[in-house]
């Protein structure tokens, strides 16, 4: 059994962004990783490495023992971001510029590699009996990451997305890597199999409704708290499920009138955002996403129930963690 007073949840984040931070990436070419510690520094919610650790928490005390490969999923997330964003020729990273814009894109795609390379080191720390299984499992969730942002790209040349596609192309590109962190956390405290598995699936599941839940702050969030533009993926007609259901449930003047904006390709970009919202709201889109969203989201937590942790409050404590991601509005 695991000792009580357990360290609260700013004890856990300072800890883990202190590694971060500190964490010696290279200093020579300055070019190469200037950009590293750059895009590191920008900050995020940390969420995988400290699901890795509030994982592992729920069956031992010592989590100061994993914060390193735990830290290296974070690094992995961060170089995942770096590519990404010289394919969508994206010019702000946490409203900054990206590393692609402030520096180029040949340093962005070798910096890049340099922390895929970084986040195996990381994963090193790992102890020696558990080392292979940590890395079997990393690298097939590496190479997951990788089929969902391909199968992303090929979607834009698609001209109709099923929603099953569409929800395997999220489960691949971001929800397995959380499924991933809290995975880890689970083998290295040495929980049970069968606890580990059901933390894996809870994080696919929420991965997925937050997926979705992006998809609809995307159109319906509060400009002021949302941080970027709203209606961003309107306007690029980025196959979301919402416009996947919409095409779907469209008939007449609303299917002509949806798909004449997906066609033009120079519109008013506020007349496309409002009228396409406008088809949304009549064919019941906003609901049937937030339907999808709590039915994802109930299905990870019932993952929860059976867990048989050594620390309840550790239990407790995630469970906040995720419910606050939840309930987010940006």
């Amino acid at each position: 059994m695991m000792q009580r007073n357990s360290q609260p949840l700013p004890a856990i984040q300072e800890h883990l962004e202190t590694y971060i931070r500190n964490f010696d990436f290279g200093k020579t070419p300055q070019e190469l990783y200037e950009p590293i510690t750059y895009l590191m520094g920008l900050g995020g919610k940390r969420v995988r490495p400290l699901l890795a650790l509030l994982a592992y928490r729920l069956y031992r005390a010592d989590y100061e023992q994993i914060v390193a490969p735990a830290s290296a999923v974070e690094v992995f997330h961060n170089f995942t971001l770096m590519h990404d964003d010289i394919m969508d020729q994206a010019p702000l990273r946490r409203g900054m510029p990206t590393v692609h814009e402030k520096w180029n894109a040949n340093t962005a795609i070798l910096s890049g590699d340099v922390m895929l390379v970084k986040a195996y080191e990381m994963l090193l720390e790992t102890p020696q009996e558990k080392l292979a299984e940590a890395i079997r499992l990393f690298n097939r969730t590496a190479a997951e990451v990788c089929e969902g942002q391909q199968l992303d790209m090929n979607f834009e040349a698609e001209s109709t997305v099923s929603e099953e596609a569409y929800i395997e192309m999220i489960r691949l590109k971001t929800a397995v890597l959380l499924g991933f962190a809290l995975q880890l956390g689970a083998l290295l405290a040495d929980a049970p199999k069968a606890d580990a598995e059901r933390l894996y699936a809870f994080g696919v599941l929420v991965g997925i409704g937050f997926q979705l839940k992006d998809d609809l702050l995307d159109v319906y969030a509060d400009k002021a708290k949302f941080g970027k533009q709203v209606g961003g993926d309107i306007i690029a007609n980025k196959k979301t499920y919402l416009l996947i259901k919409a095409l779907e449930l469209a008939e007449g003047k609303t299917r002509e009138e949806l798909t004449g904006w997906i066609a033009d390709e120079n519109p008013d970009k506020a007349e496309k955002v409002r009228a396409v919202t406008s088809i949304y709201d009549g064919l019941g889109i906003r609901e049937l996403t937030e339907e999808k969203i709590r039915a994802y989201f109930d299905q990870g937590f019932s993952q929860l129930s059976e867990l048989k942790p050594n620390d309840k409050e550790a239990l407790t404590l995630l469970t906040k963690v995720v419910e606050d991601l939840i309930n987010r509005e940006k």
